[in-house]
């Protein structure tokens, strides 16, 4: 096997690594809901979330995945280091905010590895503005429409539910947070897994292995669902916590809202071909629901701390991006 095939596989092997740790650190935006409610156990709830990743490529195009494989860096900059560079800065500050139990994004990780090892190589020329601007625009309007539309929802079940006897309207809603975490499930699989999906097929592009015309193949949108559906199975506990009780307490009413606004969010997302941050768009839902109870409901110093992490995710990223830019120089060429 030669040297080129070996460094190829390897890369391939460290995206899959990303997709993986990318379910794992996010496990949380699709169950700490419907754990939180006491709905389904955290065993049960990984389950479902982790099928309803790996079925998402049956419900979304691939827009994300060509934003990500051509729309942050130019293609012409795409090199085996600058793959390994995006790649190990999205890792590593997975892996740190993992540790630290912060609900951090690892798109926004990703894309800051890739503007790092890119810029790195051929400097800002290698930026393509358009599609930065694009996904910086989403890390400010995912959780304030996730916000907006959970808030809203909260108000029109309120609505509809005054009069019902409180225990009907909690088995009502217990049975459609079923439908919502689904939902989200569906619309966290469809964004987040399409990452992967770009970076290899930008990578096989960058080598002539795609017939000169950039796609995604069907092999790479398989193996990517699966592998985030597993890093879902193996679910992050420490983000669950923070996700689904610290920032506020949920009735099943409130994760149904929270959820279903979160889903909406991350749909037309997805559609529009926008990476954005399921862990911003469910936070922010959450913190709308609690909201809606009452201001004093949210613990705002976890939410504080959590939107200190969107701000220096991207920064943090890409510096760790660029420095395995250069140490990838040492063994990839």
């Amino acid at each position: 096997m030669d040297h080129a095939l070996l460094i190829l596989i390897f890369l391939i092997g460290v995206a899959l690594l990303f997709d993986f740790l990318n379910g794992l650190h996010d496990a949380a935006n699709s169950i700490a809901t419907i754990v939180a409610t006491r709905v389904l156990p955290p065993i049960y709830a990984v389950g479902w979330a982790a099928f309803f990743n790996f079925i998402a490529f049956l419900f979304f195009g691939l827009h994300v995945a060509d934003t990500i494989g051509r729309g942050i860096i130019s293609p012409d900059v795409i090199s085996d280091q600058v793959i390994f560079g995006a790649l190990m800065g999205a890792i590593l500050w997975n892996i740190i905010t993992w540790l630290a139990g912060i609900p951090s994004s690892s798109s926004h990780a990703l894309v800051g590895g890739l503007l790092g090892a890119g810029i790195a190589k051929a400097g800002t020329s290698a930026v393509v503005i358009s599609g930065v601007l694009k996904t910086v625009g989403a890390i400010f309007m995912s959780p304030a429409i996730g916000f907006l539309l959970a808030l809203l929802l909260v108000l029109i079940v309120s609505w509809l539910f005054a009069k019902a006897n409180p225990n009907f309207a909690d088995r009502i809603f217990r049975g459609l947070q079923f439908v919502s975490a689904s939902a989200y499930s569906l619309g966290h699989g469809g964004n987040d897994a399409q990452k992967t999906m770009g970076i290899i097929a930008i990578l096989l592009y960058s080598r002539g292995m795609l017939g000169g015309e950039f796609h995604v193949p069907f092999w790479v949108v398989i193996t990517c669902q699966a592998m985030i559906a597993l890093g879902t199975l193996f679910g992050g506990w420490k983000i669950v916590h923070t996700m689904g009780s610290r920032i506020t307490r949920l009735s099943p009413q409130q994760g149904f809202c929270a959820e279903t606004g979160g889903a909406i969010t991350l749909f037309a997302a997805t559609s529009m071909g926008i990476p954005v941050s399921t862990t911003h768009t469910i936070t922010g839902a959450i913190i709308g629901v609690g909201a809606a109870k009452r201001v004093s409901a949210v613990r705002w110093s976890i939410a504080r701390s959590i939107v200190t992490a969107w701000f220096i995710t991207m920064p943090a990223a890409a510096a760790i991006g660029a420095i395995f830019y250069f140490l990838g120089g040492l063994f990839l060429t």
